[in-house]
């Protein structure tokens, strides 16, 4: 009897555990508010630590538009890992609305079909504005 019930709490706490499943999601589908808002965009590098920043809103939303689609896969590993190639963040007006790298979103890590860095890593060498 006593075996049994340890089975079945085993049971139920797999089930509960597949259930809590991370999903692919897109950048659309992470965005609580709608992309077409965003006013600023901050891009940091991560191995110099430098930010490029553009409210330019047709830069905004051809960006937006790359990247919009890109499939955050879950990664199996969920391990603790240090250090990111690029941040992004959005903004609406002066307020921070998300925050992201390419490899990390909601504290989860997820690789990316297709891969984000090269699209993000190309707007951020071709962005004209100064390093801050």
């Amino acid at each position: 009897m006593y075996t049994q019930k340890i089975m079945l709490a085993l049971f139920l706490f797999i089930v509960l555990l597949t259930g809590c499943g991370l999903e692919t999601k897109t950048l659309t589908e992470f965005y609580k508010n709608d992309l077409e808002d965003v006013t600023k965009i901050q891009v940091q590098d991560g191995g110099t630590g430098y930010s490029k920043i553009t409210t330019d809103k047709k830069v905004i939303d051809e960006f937006l538009s790359e990247i919009k689609d890109v499939q955050f896969i879950p990664e199996e590993n969920q391990e603790d890992r240090a250090g990111f190639l690029y941040s992004i963040t959005l903004y609406e007006d002066e307020q921070m609305t998300f925050i992201f790298t390419e490899n990390e979103v909601t504290d989860y890590y997820y690789y990316t079909e297709p891969g984000i860095y090269p699209i993000v890593d190309s707007f951020y060498k071709n962005l004209k504005v100064e390093e801050e």
